[in-house]
C-alpha cells in the first residue's frame, strides 16, 4: 500500500518515515498541499497523513480539494497536528473530509494501530476489487460462451446452403408436433417436395448453379409457409418439407399447390427436364389425426409414398396419400 505523508517541516517526515518504515508500506512523501494533489494523480494510495498547518495551502484546503476530484474523493485521510484539540477544530477536519486525527508529539503505537487497520481495509478493498473484476470477467465470458452457443446451436438446426430448417430440425420439430397431436386430437400434415429432374439440372448447369437453384427455391416457399407454427426444412439434397400443424387436409393442399405455382413463377431454366422448360416441384402430401398406437414415420413414409406417386404421374404436381 502507498502512503502519502505531507508535511511542511522535513524533520517531522522524516519521524513519520522512520515509524512506518518496518510496516510493509511504500511511504511517498510531500512538503505542500500542492505537492501533494500532484502526488495523488500519480499513485494510488491507500492513506493520506496530511499535517493540518502549511503555508500558501493548509491541510483542510488540500482535503476539500481531494475530496472534490472524483479520482481521490474516497482516500482516506488521517490529520496530523499540534494545534487545539477544540471541538471546533476537529469537527472542521470532519466536515472537510478527515476519517481521524493524530495529535503531535505522534506516539509511534497509536500511529502504528492506526494505518495497520487501513492498510487491512485497503487490502480487503483491492481483494473485492479483483474479486469483482474477475467476476466481470466470467460474465463476459459466459455471455460470450451463450452467445457462441446459440450461434452454434442455430448453425447445428439451420442449412448451411438454404438457411432454412435442417433434417436434425425437422426431427425435432415433428416429433414434438406430432406429440401434441395424439395429445389434442387435431390433424397434422406433412408436405414433403421435390425439384424434378435436378441431377440432371446439375449435372448440365454446374454445381454453383445448383445450389443457386436451392437457395431461390427455398426462398420461394419460405414465402409459402406463413404461419408461425409451420416448418419448412431442407429434407435432403433437393427434397424439401412442410410440417403445418393442425392442419386439415383442404389446408394443407392450398399450401403445396402454393409452393407448386410459386416456384414456376420463378421461371429458372431447365431445359434438360421433361416437366417443361423451367424448374417444377412434384408435392406428396399427407394429413392424420394419430392416435398413441401411431408412430411418426408412418406420416412421413405416406407423405413419401404420394411424392413418389406425383414423379410416376409426370411431375410439376400435387399427390395426396389418402389411406
Amino acid at each position: 500500500m502507498n502512503i502519502l505523508i505531507v508535511d511542511d517541516r522535513p524533520e517531522n517526515l522524516l519521524v513519520l518515515e522512520s515509524i512506518l518504515d518496518n510496516m510493509g508500506c511504500n511511504i511517498i512523501k510531500a512538503t505542500s498541499g500542492i505537492e501533494a494533489l500532484s502526488l495523488i494523480l500519480d499513485y494510488d494510495f491507500g492513506l493520506v497523513l496530511l499535517d493540518v498547518q502549511m503555508p500558501e495551502m493548509d491541510g483542510f484546503e488540500t482535503a476539500e480539494l481531494m475530496r472534490g476530484n472524483e479520482k481521490t474523493r474516497y482516500i482516506p485521510i488521517i490529520f496530523v497536528t499540534a494545534i487545539s484539540m477544540e471541538q471546533k477544530c476537529i469537527f472542521k477536519g470532519y466536515e472537510v473530509g478527515a476519517v481521524d486525527y493524530l495529535f503531535k508529539p505522534i506516539e509511534a503505537v497509536i500511529l502504528k494501530s492506526k494505518v495497520r487497520v487501513f492498510l487491512d481495509l485497503y487490502n480487503q478493498k483491492k481483494m473485492i476489487q479483483e474479486q469483482a473484476t474477475l467476476l466481470e470477467f466470467k460474465v463476459r465470458e459466459l455471455i460470450e460462451l451463450r452467445e457462441t452457443n446459440s450461434v452454434l446451436e442455430g448453425l447445428s438446426l439451420n442449412d448451411g446452403l438454404t438457411g432454412i430448417s435442417n433434417r436434425r430440425n425437422f426431427n425435432q420439430y415433428i416429433d414434438i408436433c406430432w406429440k401434441s397431436a395424439i395429445r389434442s386430437g387435431k390433424p397434422i400434415s406433412l408436405i414433403m417436395a421435390d425439384i424434378d429432374y435436378f441431377k440432371a439440372y446439375n449435372d448440365n448447369y454446374g454445381h454453383l448453379q445448383g445450389d443457386d437453384c436451392l437457395i431461390k427455391v427455398a426462398k420461394a416457399m419460405s414465402s409459402c409457409v406463413k404461419r408461425p407454427t409451420d416448418l419448412l426444412a431442407r429434407y435432403g439434397g433437393e427434397e424439401f418439407a412442410v410440417i403445418l400443424p393442425e392442419t386439415e387436409i383442404e389446408g394443407a393442399y392450398i399450401v403445396a399447390q402454393e409452393i407448386r405455382r410459386t416456384i414456376e413463377t420463378l421461371k429458372i431454366n431447365h431445359e434438360h427436364s421433361s416437366a417443361g422448360h423451367f424448374v417444377t416441384l412434384s408435392l406428396g402430401v399427407k394429413t392424420m389425426t394419430p392416435n398413441y398406437s401411431d408412430s411418426v414415420e408412418a406420416i412421413i413414409n405416406k407423405a413419401d409414398i404420394a411424392l413418389y406417386q406425383a414423379k410416376q404421374d409426370g411431375r410439376n404436381q400435387t399427390k395426396f396419400h389418402l389411406e
